[in-house]
Order: structure tokens, then C-alpha cells, then sequence
């Protein structure tokens, strides 16, 4: 079962293949749905600074009813945060947020910040802020450390100076939208990428040749878009608070053929609807 699966990190730490998301579940909701995640059998959670929801998590974790050793949590620092100073407190307050004593895995959440997305050169704040992750983890705060949203310039920067390599990108990859020379890019260097809206924020639900495509193995279009970010070899992190849902994504074990995967691969999908407004989906 995919929720037993695991991947292994650079550094040995080993990462659950299948994770929940947690962007746009209320703080005051995310306890839930963590603690449903949980005994369902999840056990890869996903968090961010900027979703506004590390206490609930937290408590989720906490009220889990599995050892905290069992678990994996990942946070993100703001993507606003290009100093050293801001990301050393940002660090601390995440664990302070959470209630944890150690975060399994800490992202730069964007190389540049929301309101600038894609756009200006923040590469020494970059290093600044990768230089606090490298502390953090060398303290034992951090388990692992990555990056998130790099394209390949943004990820050299950092192999550049760093004394720790990243271990995670995670990226925008779902059928319709797979970035194959930088997975590539991070494959050689021994980076795991994660996707994240591996359903393209819902709106892959109404593409009528993957609707025909999933008919065909007798799953749902969201469980075909997660086994396609699986067998990319991503860690592959559905967002849900539905508990039935949550389900439906764990039921993966089917696999896709290399002719089917090579046509979602080349799939070219990237209308996110209303959604386009954020910036990870504008295009840019």
C-alpha cells in the first residue's frame, strides 16, 4: 500500500511517498484533518508558514495517536524571509507554532517573495536564508532542509555555497504541467522533488481526455493524477480535509502504462481557473 512507501532522502532520512496537504484548511479546522489523515494511515504531513495553519497541524500531530517518530512534518518559511535573522526566528516560530520539538523537513517556500514572484534577483537573501536552515539542521531542529518553487538557477545558487545540498524541491507537477528538464535537473543532483497540486488545484477534473484516460483503469481522475506524480518518482501531496477523499487518494496501486504516461507527460493543461490569481499558477 502506498501510505507503507517511503523514499530516501541524501541524507538518509527516509519520506513518505504519499503526503497530506494542508494549504487552504482553516487552523481551527486542520486539527481534524490531520488526526483523520493519521488514522487512515498518512503519515507525510505538509504545512507552511504562509498557510496560516502550524498550531492546528501541531495539535494534530500531538493528538495523532502515533508516536512522533512515525510522523514526517514539513513547514515553509515565508517566502518573504530573504535574511538570515528573519529566517532564524522564522524557524523558532514555527516550532513554537507547531509544538514540535524538531521539523522533519523546512522549505524556502519561493525564491522570491509572493508579491514578486518570478521576477527580482533575491539570490544573496536566498543564501542568507538557506544559510539559517543549514544552522537549524546541524542543531538537530531540522531533519532534512530544502527549497521549494526553485527553478534550476535559483537551486545552483544555493549548491554554489552551501555546506548542506537540498534535499526536497517541491514543485508544481501535475498532468498537464511536468517541468521534465528540472526534474531531471534535481534527479541528477540528488534532489527529491515533491508535487504539490498533483490535481492541479481541481481543475484537471473537467479535462474530458483524462476523465476517458482514468475510465479506462477503472480509477478517478484525481487517483490517476496522483499515480502519475508517483511514478515520476515525486512524493506526490493532495490537499483534503474529506476523510473519504483522503481514502480515494491512499488507493493508488494500480500502474499506468509507459504509453499512458508519456501522454501525460506531454499533456500541456494549465487552466487553474480563478485559481490563476495566485502566483504559482500565473503562468509566470
Amino acid at each position: 500500500m502506498i501510505l507503507d512507501e517511503t523514499y530516501t532522502l541524501s541524507n538518509g532520512v527516509q519520506i513518505p511517498k504519499l503526503g497530506l496537504g494542508t494549504w487552504f484548511i482553516d487552523d481551527d479546522k486542520v486539527a481534524q484533518a490531520v488526526g483523520d489523515a493519521v488514522a487512515i494511515g498518512y503519515r507525510n504531513i505538509d504545512t507552511a508558514q504562509a498557510y496560516g495553519n502550524e498550531r492546528g497541524v501541531g495539535e494534530g500531530v500531538r493528538a495523532g495517536g502515533v508516536s512522533r517518530d512515525e510522523l514526517f512534518v514539513s513547514s515553509k518559511l515565508a517566502a518573504e524571509i530573504k535574511t538570515y535573522d528573519g529566517a532564524v526566528a522564522a524557524i523558532d516560530g514555527s516550532l513554537d507554532a507547531l509544538g514540535l520539538d524538531h521539523i522533519d523537513l523546512m522549505l524556502i517556500h519561493s525564491p522570491q517573495p509572493w508579491n514578486d514572484f518570478r521576477g527580482g534577483d533575491y539570490a544573496d537573501g536566498n543564501r542568507a536564508a538557506w544559510q539559517a536552515l543549514e544552522e537549524a539542521y546541524a542543531a538537530g531542529k531540522l531533519r532534512s532542509i530544502g527549497v521549494s518553487n526553485f527553478q534550476q538557477q535559483d537551486v545552483e545558487n544555493i549548491l554554489g555555497s552551501c555546506t548542506v545540498a537540498p534535499q526536497v524541491n517541491q514543485l508544481l507537477v501535475h498532468a498537464g504541467n511536468t517541468p521534465t528538464e528540472l526534474l531531471d535537473y534535481c534527479r541528477g543532483k540528488d534532489i527529491l522533488v515533491e508535487a504539490y497540486s498533483p490535481i492541479a488545484h481541481g481543475e484537471i477534473l473537467a479535462n474530458p481526455d483524462i476523465a476517458a484516460m482514468a475510465d479506462r483503469y477503472g480509477v478517478s481522475v484525481p487517483q490517476l493524477c496522483i499515480r502519475y506524480t508517483l511514478q515520476l518518482g515525486t512524493v506526490s501531496l493532495p490537499k483534503t480535509a474529506n476523510p473519504d477523499h483522503m481514502r480515494g487518494n491512499a488507493a493508488v496501486d494500480f500502474a499506468i502504462t509507459d504509453e499512458d504516461m508519456a501522454a501525460l507527460r506531454n499533456l500541456q493543461d494549465r487552466d487553474y481557473g480563478g485559481s490563476s490569481a495566485f502566483p504559482v499558477y500565473s503562468g509566470r
